[in-house]
């Protein structure tokens, strides 16, 4: 198996070399860096927006770019983070503490040093965890069964509602949403049509691209913009960027830990980089010799989360490119991406697109390198973006985004679902709740219902299918204990506790 993986790194790395992967590549990785840096915009809105402009690409470059897009967001990040005060994104907001700190007893240079070498070094150890780890869980996932799948998609959706921030009540309103969202146009199996209200329009469901758009990218914006323009004070000059030997030797061992624990909690379905980063702080904070360093400067604290993030990030794509289980808002923007390019992600992607597979996981080592480069001779540049008001941004996204909606089907009718769906997200936004299983939800419920119909054909009828099967038992038991470890904490504060904020 070993040599396997390394034939197939190697493989990889040939095909994300090559120019015109490079080239997206380091497209996605400056794309990212700077949604990363300017706060208001987002890898997701970003990955939203880009999507319609990616159909013309090799699949191949398409999904290197928006890959690109995503993990470089966690290193533009802690640029602001550290020099403002004001994180370009949620993953990035614990760097604040000591990041900032830092840069006000005029150590801004060893902190942004530290901030890139530590998720370079991440990075490239994420991406030997998905190689190494990906090919022993697409073997077992081929195993699956109709039964099976159900079940782990379950386990996806229930992830989501557990690790989502805020009410749960409002988590799991967000899933059925998007589930019935999902159901909308015309059964395959009956050939009647569903929840279409009479609009010929919806006759083949809602399409992907208006949806995400929507509620992400032009809700997003609405909500930026009713909201007070964000201001983040005055910029502190980074100085000198080489950190000391001293700094180097603070920092390593947080940069190990702090990759290994985002590298694992990752894999979790609804975890996230901020999850890993705060994560990764309290267990430095935990371990320190001396915890009230931390939040006054500590190298520690800039180096663990900022390293967590970074790996959280790309071994998100194990369960996405493994197992065709979306494990966030990004990976399910990844999957319409798939889908839309006639690929279906699974744990036959290996065999079947092993170019896409091997150049996707390698391209993530050249990404890492280019935006090792970018974010330390660059951030000068950086800096000066961020004067910039965001009032003279939106106009030009929301343009973009009305003719990437269109260039798809060539149908008004997507601009006005669009439309609708921004305004669905605004409203939802401002009622906090989480967009992110909405969107889940949508994704994995035409998959749900179709791995359920098969596997009642198989049983004919018989729902115990789900518990003889000993695979999908077992999915069903965790989905079950990891409500219980969930809600256990939750009782015993009150019972009200569990669905009010």
């Amino acid at each position: 198996m070993i040599p396997d993986v390394w034939q197939g790194l190697f493989h990889g790395l040939s095909i994300a070399l090559l120019p015109n992967n490079l080239f997206y590549c380091f497209c996605g990785a400056l794309f990212g860096t700077l949604v990363g840096v300017l706060p208001g915009v987002g890898p997701l809105v970003t990955i939203a927006l880009l999507l319609p402009f990616t159909f013309t690409l090799e699949p191949t470059s398409a999904l290197i770019m928006l890959a690109g897009i995503y993990y470089g967001a966690q290193y533009g990040g802690s640029t602001t983070s550290i020099l403002l005060n004001m994180p370009g994104e949620t993953s990035s907001v614990i760097t604040c503490l000591d990041g900032h700190a830092m840069a006000k007893q005029g150590r801004a240079g060893p902190a942004l040093a530290i901030a890139a070498l530590g998720s370079f070094f991440a990075g490239t150890l994420a991406t030997f965890v998905i190689g190494f780890f990906s090919p022993s869980l697409a073997s077992m996932a081929i195993r699956f069964g109709p039964a099976d799948y159900f079940s782990l998609l379950v386990l996806g959706l229930i992830g989501a509602v557990v690790l989502a921030q805020g009410s749960l009540l409002k988590a799991i309103t967000m899933v059925v949403v998007g589930l019935l969202l999902g159901l909308v146009g015309t059964d395959i199996n009956s050939g009647e049509l569903r929840f279409t209200f009479g609009i010929p329009e919806l006759a083949d469901g809602i399409d992907f691209v208006p949806l995400a758009m929507g509620v992400f990218g032009i809700g997003e914006i609405i909500r930026v913009l009713v909201q007070q323009e964000k201001s983040g004070g005055t910029v502190i000059e980074h100085g000198k960027l080489m950190p000391s030997a001293q700094d180097i030797r603070q920092a390593s061992p947080a940069v190990l830990r702090g990759s290994l624990l985002g590298s694992v909690l990752r894999l979790l379905p609804g975890g996230g980089a901020a999850l890993a980063s705060f994560a990764a702080y309290t267990v430095e904070k935990k371990l320190a010799k001396d915890p009230s360093r931390f939040g006054k400067g500590a190298i520690e604290g800039v180096a663990a989360p900022e390293s967590a993030n970074n790996a959280a990030a790309q071994t998100s794509f194990i369960p996405l490119l493994t197992l065709g289980l979306p494990s966030n808002a990004i990976m399910a923007l990844m999957v319409g991406a798939m889908m839309i390019h006639g690929i279906n992600p699974g744990p036959r992607i290996m065999q079947s697109e092993p170019d896409l597979f091997w150049g996707m996981v390698a391209s993530m080592w050249v990404g890492n390198a280019m935006l090792l480069v970018l974010n330390l001779p660059m951030v000068g540049v950086w800096v000066r973006l961020l004067k910039i008001p965001y009032r003279l941004f939106y106009r030009a996204i929301v343009l973009f985004s009305c003719v990437g909606i269109y260039s798809v089907s060539n149908n008004p009718f997507d601009l006005f679902l669009a439309a609708l769906f921004a305004l669905l997200g605004y409203t939802l936004a401002m009622l906090r709740f989480e967009l992110a299983p909405l969107l889940l939800g949508f994704i994995l419920g035409p998959m749900m219902e179709e791995n359920l119909r098969r596997a009642l054909i198989i049983s004919r009828g018989d729902f115990g299918i789900f518990v003889h099967e000993p695979i999908s038992l077992g999915l069903l038991i965790a989905s079950g204990l990891l409500l219980l470890i969930t809600l256990a904490p939750m009782v015993r504060l009150g019972r009200d506790k569990i669905f009010v904020e």
